[in-house]
């Protein structure tokens, strides 16, 4: 099973997001992948980093969703875009899972907002395993898979073989220049990446955008924990990869026994602090 991760620039209009999108969609297919993974909420773009967030609105979701579909149909090959969705709540950031044929298999809502993020989006309540081609993958989306494991575990558990993870980890504007992937004195991110992996047994595949201070690669991690494929730092292209399913194993996501972390319960109600009252 080949995959491929797209790090696009920012986009600038719309159209040069869809076009960028389609573009993707033919080297991907020309290269074998059965699915194309894009950046967190890359169209219209991550609010609250500091970047010109585009017009979006329920008609521009839905012209972005028929395009790609069609798009998805034509090149024969699955993506898994992130975009933005307009419920009653709100907005949602979410991933849109389209399959080969066209066919819209469902939404990853990030469930898990950063902080900064509760301004402008309402997060999901629900999450959801997803199959393309025979591969069962789930979606974390950026702070999720960084601070919150157990959005990563939860696939694994459900037989995931791999965990796409669409995040915006980085700057156009200000920032430091990485050159080494991992490195010791980096930002966590790259870590983080290979222990979601490694505790889990299965691939981890993380898609940036290509940005002039980027804090963490475009990156396929083999479920053994190391980085088996990444794009360079500040580079637009696409990572094609080949993942081995058979070691995509989930063993120690298995052995995860949840029964095992109840409550104590004590027969009976803990005895009142002493007092310090001298009048008592």
């Amino acid at each position: 099973m080949i995959i491929a991760l797209a790090s696009p620039r920012i986009a600038s209009t719309l159209d040069e997001g869809l076009e960028k999108i389609e573009r993707s969609l033919s080297e991907a297919s020309a290269k074998g992948a059965a699915v194309v993974c894009f950046p967190e909420a890359y169209l219209p773009g991550l609010r609250g980093v500091g970047i010109d967030v585009l017009p979006f609105d329920p008609e521009r979701e839905e012209r972005v969703l028929r395009a790609v579909a069609q798009w998805a149909r034509a090149h024969s090959v699955a993506v898994i875009l992130g975009m933005e969705r307009l419920v009653a709540a709100g907005r949602q950031n979410v991933a849109a899972v389209i399959d080969e044929q066209g066919n819209i298999q469902g939404f990853q809502t990030k469930n898990q907002l950063d902080p900064s993020e509760d301004r402008f989006y309402v997060p999901g309540a629900t999450r959801q395993l997803f199959e393309i081609k025979g591969l069962k993958f789930g979606v974390a989306i950026c702070h999720e898979g960084w601070r919150y494991p157990e959005t990563v575990r939860w696939a694994a558990v459900r037989g995931a073989a791999v965990v796409f993870h669409p995040q915006h980890t980085g700057s156009d504007r200000e920032g430091i220049r990485l050159t080494e992937w991992g490195a010791a004195d980096g930002p966590y991110y790259e870590k983080a990446m290979m222990m979601r992996s490694k505790e889990n047994t299965i691939y981890f595949a993380s898609v940036n955008y290509a940005m002039r201070f980027q804090e963490s690669a475009t990156s396929l991690i083999a479920p053994s924990g190391v980085c088996q494929a990444y794009l360079p730092y500040g580079q637009e292209g696409i990572l094609t990869a080949a993942l081995d399913v058979n070691q995509a194993t989930g063993l120690l996501a298995a052995r995860y026994a949840p029964e095992r972390y109840r409550d104590i319960e004590t027969a009976a109600p803990p005895a009142p602090r002493p007092t310090t009252d001298r009048h008592s």
